[in-house]
């Protein structure tokens, strides 16, 4: 089996745990870092935490925990945060302020810290850098995730790998969703931050899952250097095809969901205009449920689009549907050319792609989300319980 994410990059060694829904996984890895994070108020302990340790510009480790988010915990929250990175460093030999820190689960409990401790100090002792390893890590850090989340870039001269854990509580403004990537690549902090920001903009910033910003969303990446230096033009355009990859399986994997939607919008006067239009379509409910029933009722599409708030002439936009091998029009330049028996064989599989041009510019963004099933109010409905 071979690796396909984390431990495929030089300097990096992993392993997780998972009793019942509680997980713990440690990363090793040292080297350049950067970080971002939820724009929730109500962000969790960890992330906290992590928004001063980042300034540093760099990581030795990071310790993950599933099941609890700590989050709306107060100054005992983040003691206990503060306590995880002392249990990673002490058990890895590593300086604790450079030991990244990163929860995910149900909002509003304390972490059990007698366990994390006793699952960390169980941890260290098997970090390795093999499938098995690379595979169980990404275990430990699901919640309702139906499957694991890898990706792996490959370049000339360097790699970037990457896993991530998201399936509900998903919207713009990082994207619960987390990311853990590295890469071999040797790459200053400060290039390293903007490849990141830049990255997340067009890829975990683009995925709606429910409309809900989490708490605890966080992307960590690290660069070991082992590869020596590059290009950070080419880097960037690596690390944002990788968060692309990690973002899509995340909304694939949106909780209850059947089918993944794309949305691509096009002519409009910015890419960030772009952007607003596809995260508004591919959030609303009336979108995603017509979706799931496969229902072609695409003038809720362009209702969407118009509620945007970027300013185009609807009369003069066009709209396509697609199911990535066929590709139908719906409206040309304000036209109704819909062939509604062909849009919806368009809607019977797993993926349904839009395609709108406002006709209002140049710039185009694409967005990702899933539709909304019964299945969804299933999972959330008795998610304490």
């Amino acid at each position: 089996m071979k690796m396909k994410s984390i431990c495929a990059i030089q300097g990096v060694t992993a392993y997780g745990m998972k009793e019942g829904k509680f997980g713990l996984a440690l990363i090793r890895a040292s080297g350049t870092a950067a970080g971002v994070f939820t724009k929730n108020l109500t962000r969790a302990a960890p992330n906290e935490l992590m928004q001063k340790q980042i300034k540093k510009g760099a990581l030795d480790a990071v310790i993950v925990n599933s099941g609890c988010a700590n989050a709306y915990t107060g100054k005992k929250g983040y003691d206990d945060a503060v306590a995880m990175t002392e249990f990673a460093g002490s058990a890895l030999g590593v300086e604790a302020s450079r030991v990244g820190v990163v929860s995910t689960g149900v909002i509003g409990r304390y972490i059990d810290l007698p366990l994390i401790r006793r699952q960390c100090a169980a941890t260290a002792l098997k970090l390795g850098r093999t499938a098995e390893t690379e595979a169980l890590t990404a275990q430990a850090i699901m919640t309702t995730d139906t499957f694991q989340k890898h990706a792996l870039v490959r370049k000339e001269t360097f790699s970037i790998g990457g896993i991530a854990k998201g399936s509900g509580m998903i919207a713009p403004n990082m994207g619960t969703m987390l990311a853990f990537i590295y890469s071999d690549a040797e790459i200053a902090a400060k290039p390293l931050a903007a490849a990141l920001k830049q990255a997340t903009r067009r890829s975990f910033n683009r995925v709606v899952v429910d409309g809900d910003t989490s708490t605890n969303d966080m992307a960590l990446c690290t660069a070991t250097g082992e590869a020596g230096k590059v290009n950070d033009d080419e880097f960037s355009a690596a690390l944002e095809e990788c968060c692309k990859n990690l973002a899509i399986q995340i909304a694939m994997d949106g909780e209850g969901a059947t089918k993944l939607i794309e949305m691509t919008v096009r002519g409009a006067p910015k890419e960030e205009a772009a952007a607003k239009v596809a995260r508004t379509i591919i959030e609303s409910p009336l979108v995603k449920t017509a979706v799931y029933g496969e229902d072609p009722n695409w003038g809720r599409v362009v209702a969407a689009a118009g509620r945007a708030g970027v300013t185009f002439d609807p009369n003069a936009c066009s709209l396509w549907i697609s199911d990535g091998t066929h590709r139908y029009p719906l409206v040309k330049s304000g036209e109704i050319i819909a062939d509604l028996k062909k849009a919806k064989e368009a809607m019977h599989g797993k993926k349904v792609i839009f395609d709108l041009d406002l006709a209002a510019g140049e710039a185009e963004a694409t967005a990702w989300g899933c539709d909304l099933t019964e299945k969804y109010i299933e999972i959330n409905g008795r998610y304490t319980t």
